[in-house]
């Protein structure tokens, strides 16, 4: 768990077209669109690694919940689904998946949502604050 005050950052990299290829770390990877609107489909969405944060994000939170109350979680998956509204999803759906019985899974969810970043970033949006990098001559 990252303290306050402290920060994180990926960089974006154009490709080009409708490309980007996103650092993190280590780690890189490629962000497109659809070739039907002008992509070359060589990576996900920029919507799609929205959602799968949000996703993977609450997944993790869950699988910390249940550590942390001694809880046995057989299997897990969460899917995010967003519905857009011009260029924003208006709503978003978590559904999470479990062969946890569900009286074993609701007093999860309470203390998941406490301590998932993701969701707790869209609950209370941040400013977001765009500038220009300094240019060095």
């Amino acid at each position: 768990m990252a303290r306050s005050g402290a920060s994180n950052e990926v960089v974006a990299q154009w490709e080009g077209g409708w490309r980007a290829t996103v650092t993190a770390g280590p780690f890189s990877f490629a962000v497109d669109e659809p070739e039907d609107i002008g992509g070359t489909f060589t990576g996900p969405m920029p919507t799609e690694y929205f959602l799968g944060s949000l996703a993977s994000c609450y997944a993790l939170a869950l699988a910390w919940s249940a550590r942390k109350r001694g809880v046995e979680l057989p299997d897990l998956s969460v899917s995010a689904v967003g519905e857009y509204d011009g260029p924003r999803f208006k709503e978003i759906r978590l559904t999470v998946s479990t062969s946890l019985p569900i009286e074993e899974l609701e007093p999860l969810l309470a203390p998941a949502s406490r301590v998932c970043y993701v969701s707790n970033t869209l609950a209370h949006v941040p400013r977001i604050d765009v500038r220009q990098a300094d240019v060095c001559a």
